[in-house]
């Protein structure tokens, strides 16, 4: 499941927020402390995690501690779809 999510958001990563489709994400490359996406990116990231796995994302959880790296979001949501 784990690879799953990992797969499904770095797709949506590339296509949607770099606009660059063909872009390979790693599941331990740093999103945000890396500046591969903004405060912007971000807000769009967690709405299309909530509308695609269907778990909720507080507003404290968006920062780099919880959003930093594919690994993280997929322990993230599979630790709420549980």
């Amino acid at each position: 499941m784990d690879q799953e999510i990992i797969n499904k958001t770095s797709s949506y990563i590339a296509a949607e927020l770099l606009k660059t489709p063909a872009r390979q994400i790693a599941a331990d490359e740093p999103l945000i402390s890396g500046g591969l996406i903004d405060s912007f990116s971000l807000v769009d990231l967690a709405l299309f995690i909530e509308e695609t796995f269907g778990v909720r994302i507080d507003d404290t959880e968006l920062n780099a501690d919880t959003f930093d790296n594919l690994e993280q979001l997929a322990a993230l949501i599979s630790s709420r779809k549980s």
